[in-house]
């Protein structure tokens, strides 16, 4: 049985990512990258699908954990009656390599030490051919092969093969220390030399901590802040800038539901605004990279705009079934892959254009291809704003006319017409501004219902929706303006219990616009955009004391799933997930450019 979501802490080298939990196991990592098939799917499963633990034997030790500093080195203590021993996981930024590595430190007395090395390749199924070996260096290892893939596993002491898994136990006395690597490496490439663990951890927190000193953010959350900045940047895939929206498959947003999703892959929305919230803090660089992905990706026929990519720019997002695994606390279906990626949403020209805007007004210049690819997406927005689509929230029944779609379409119209104005960039301006003017009057007349007293999820849908907060932050109306106030009012009343906001609300009687059963937690991000649509229409107060108490969901390493279950208090969805810590960076922005911030 896997631990719950809140219990996992996040490893990663900008490649790939691993979960590791309180109990010192690693019970999700995909390798060599975040879509790859998974060698550790214990969290979709049970131990034989695979997992990787070094934790003490006695199952009552208590534990504390921390990351070092501002770094993705994670540090957890194990005290038992007879000692405390400390465990370091991290994952070295990527040189061409993916490497694991752990060491364990004996603090007080003893302790004895247990570890369970479960290999299965392609999310649990495969078991590998397993031997040991000598490396070059002629120290003992345990190497695994299964088609293209390899692994080898390297200690200090090394465990036993048993039943298809490798067990063993060693006791660690105060001042001892034992390290542990594992390495991935393509099966018809040599073993690859062992990297020293004391030298990688070094190296590895020297990354972090210079990363981090780039923050600009110096508000009095900048702790919180800053982790959600690293969990971001660990999303983020180095070799090409794209940014996954988590590194996880199928953690369910209704434990025992089928809203289980493959969040791997890069969603244009979630990185657009993931960008924006670096750009915003002073990380430039990520801009640059993203939006080199961005160009790369998208080229070509603008009305084959995808909502997302693999993280390599691919377009063949296939969705299947592992049908082995029984999801995590039997939460099925598992599925790889994402069938939403042929869907139509129009709201996602709206985030990537206000991304894009915000680099250019952070200094990062256009050139002959980034702006010419832009007006390129506008000018087909323009022709095709009109067409029903699927919205932001991905739902699979039929597409309809969201009112959140609209606006954003036309936030990048209109981030294209300042675009020429402000920057002096050629486009047909004039035909932009007229698609912008007859969106937004659309949207007056269609969009909002005046016995609500507030915009619509869809075209006369009578319901609201958390999205439709975002109307008054983009720009289409002021805060002022008391339509917006009023929609705020009406998702408060409508969405909101206690801290939490929910999407929009799920029953039998939605069921045909959802296309799911009815059933999810809240989705967090919707309350961090409370906060934000709060605080910048003057009720800052309000926003500050909602902002805490969400603060207080994250979990004892700051680290936040999509969802949350107040009936469980319990995180659910994906995790770490992208989109609850872009939104996180956002509202603790708009709570410091607030009155009294």
């Amino acid at each position: 049985m896997p631990l719950p979501i809140e219990r996992y802490a996040l490893l990663g080298d900008l490649t790939t990512a691993a979960l590791v939990g309180t109990d010192g196991s690693i019970d999700w990592l995909c390798l060599p990258r975040f879509d790859s098939g998974a060698v550790f799917a214990a969290i979709l499963g049970g131990h034989d699908h695979g997992r990787w633990r070094l934790g003490p034997t006695d199952p009552g030790a208590k534990v504390t954990r921390r990351y070092v500093g501002s770094s993705l080195v994670l540090e957890t203590e194990f005290t038992t009656p007879t000692g405390r021993v400390r465990l370091t996981d991290f994952m070295p930024p990527r040189d061409r390599r993916a490497d694991v590595h752990r060491r364990v430190e004996g603090v007080e007395g003893e302790v004895e030490m247990s570890q369970e090395y479960v290999l299965r390749f392609d999310y649990g199924r495969v078991r590998p051919w397993v031997r040991r070996v000598r490396d070059n260096e002629g120290r003992e290892a345990i190497a695994a092969i299964a088609g293209p893939d390899a692994l080898c596993l390297r200690g200090d002491v090394l465990p036993d093969a048993v039943d298809h898994r490798h067990e063993g136990s060693f006791t660690v006395r105060r001042g001892e220390t034992y390290d542990f690597s594992l390495t991935w490496y393509p099966s018809h490439e040599k073993l690859p030399r062992c990297h020293d663990t004391g030298e990688r951890l070094t190296a590895t927190l020297n990354y972090w901590h210079a990363w981090s000193e780039r923050c600009s953010y110096t508000g009095p959350y900048r702790e919180t802040v800053l982790r959600s900045l690293l969990t971001l940047k660990a999303l983020t895939f180095a070799e090409t800038g794209g940014m996954v929206a988590a590194p996880t498959t199928s953690l369910p947003e209704l434990i025992g539901g089928p809203r289980n999703w493959d969040y791997r892959y890069c969603w244009l929305r979630d990185a657009a605004l993931s960008l924006s919230a670096l750009v915003e803090t002073g990380f430039t660089d990520e801009a640059r990279a993203w939006r080199a992905w961005l160009l790369r990706t998208v080229a070509g026929d603008p009305e084959d705009l995808q909502i997302m990519y693999g993280v390599g720019g691919e377009r063949r997002l296939s969705e299947w079934t592992a049908d082995w695994l029984p999801g995590y606390e039997n939460s099925a279906p598992v599925r790889i892959g994402n069938a939403a990626h042929g869907q139509v949403q129009f709201d996602v020209y709206g985030e990537v254009m206000d991304a894009l805007a915000a680099a250019r007004a952070a200094g990062l210049a256009e050139d002959d291809f980034s702006w010419p690819l832009q007006a390129t997406l506008v000018d087909s927005l323009a022709a095709r704003w009109r067409q029903p689509d699927s919205g932001i929230w991905e739902v699979r029944g039929e597409p309809r006319a969201f009112t959140h779609s609209r606006v954003m379409s036309w936030v990048a119209l209109d981030r294209a017409v300042r675009a020429v104005e402000e920057y002096g960039l050629p486009g047909p301006v004039d035909a932009w501004r007229a698609a912008r003017e007859e969106i937004r009057a659309e949207v007056l007349a269609e969009g909002f219902d005046p016995a609500m007293n507030s915009f619509t999820q869809y075209y006369g849908s009578g319901t609201v929706d958390a999205a439709l907060l975002e109307i008054g932050t983009c720009g289409f109306l002021p805060h002022g303006d008391p339509r917006t106030a009023g929609t705020v009012d009406a998702v408060i009343r409508d969405l909101k219990r206690g801290p939490l906001v929910w999407r929009y609300a799920t029953s039998h009687a939605t069921e045909k616009v959802d296309g799911l059963p009815p059933g999810e937690g809240a989705f967090l991000a919707c309350s961090f955009w409370l906060v934000k649509a709060l605080a910048e229409s003057g009720r800052e107060k309000e926003a500050r004391l909602l902002f805490e108490e969400l603060l207080e969901l994250c979990n004892d390493v700051g680290l936040l799933a999509e969802e949350y279950e107040p009936g469980l208090a319990r995180q659910v969805g994906n995790f770490p997930q992208a989109f609850s810590h872009l939104t996180l960076v956002h509202a603790a922005l708009a709570l410091e450019r607030a009155p009294g911030g």
